[in-house]
């Protein structure tokens, strides 16, 4: 049986990270956080997994916990790291097409070389649906703000990276 999801597939990888770094009001990004952004935009019911700060029921309203069982995810820890492989063949890409800088490995974080580009590759595209422009906006601003390591950090609270032993 032949299966397909587009979370390991290169070129819609490469598609959901040009979305979600042409919503990007900074500069740079760190590659972790943008694997796990990825990861959400590509699973949008493991949003509801994620554990968020008191006082943010708006921002969990917007994902109701409906159960579509072609969308469960048994473990995401191993998704996550299946998708490893693809999302950094993206990245490279990006690179070596001259959308973000050549050292992201070195700097452990992705950044926008220019942002004219991104607009204009997204002139080819549809627009996105509500769902997925929402899970962009949450990720790329709400998320952005949020310490990436530590207790609390976005690490810990999705869950899909270690985080105690950050430095």
């Amino acid at each position: 049986m032949l299966v397909y999801h587009s979370a390991f597939d290169m070129y819609h990888c490469v598609y959901r990270l040009i979305q979600l770094l042409s919503n990007l009001k900074e500069e740079y990004v760190e590659l972790e956080r943008l694997r796990m952004w990825d990861y959400y935009l590509a699973f949008p019911n493991e949003m509801t997994k994620i554990r968020y700060e008191k006082g943010n029921n708006d921002i969990q309203n917007l994902f109701p916990k409906k159960e579509n069982p072609y969308e469960i995810v048994l473990d995401s820890k191993i998704i996550f790291e299946k998708m490893k492989p693809y999302q950094l063949t993206a990245i490279k890409t990006l690179a070596s097409y001259g959308l973000v800088k050549k050292d992201y490995l070195t700097e452990n974080r992705i950044t926008k070389i220019d942002k004219t580009l991104f607009e204009d590759i997204l002139k080819n595209y549809e627009p996105l649906s509500d769902r997925e422009s929402n899970i962009i906006k949450i990720m790329t601003t709400y998320f952005y703000n949020m310490p990436l390591y530590g207790e609390k950090g976005f690490k810990d609270r999705t869950n899909l990276l270690e985080f105690r032993y950050d430095a």
